[in-house]
């Protein structure tokens, strides 16, 4: 019998091996901040889909060169110290894999979900 439960919870602890961190319920509109680009996609908070076209992408963002003003929707401060992110994301290179589209934009006032 307990070998039975130890492969349970092996079973378990790998079914959400390919998963990210990250409850269905989260709004990735909430996302700003510092933000640290993860090379592995099972540590990343969302899987984000960089897509070229802004018309189909879920949120329109600005790349801000100062973390003091990443303070709204939309604003993304990229740090490279994953200890000061607020979120942590992961590029997936095909759409359909992704929690949200996004398409970086020069102009501050169109940033936003969609």
């Amino acid at each position: 019998m307990n070998i039975f439960v130890f492969l349970g919870l092996i079973g378990l602890s790998l079914s959400s091996v390919d998963e990210p961190m990250v409850g269905a319920d989260q709004d990735f509109c909430g996302v700003y901040g510092a933000i640290y680009v993860e090379t592995d996609r099972r540590r990343a908070d969302y899987l984000v889909f960089e897509d070229e076209n802004e018309a189909f992408a879920d949120m329109l963002i600005f790349k801000e060169s100062s973390r003091v003003f990443a303070d709204r929707q939309g604003i993304w401060y990229f740090t490279k110290n994953r200890g000061m992110a607020d979120f942590t994301i992961y590029y997936v290179k095909e759409k359909g894999q992704q929690h949200f589209s996004v398409n970086f934009t020069d102009t501050e006032s169109f940033v936003g979900c969609r």
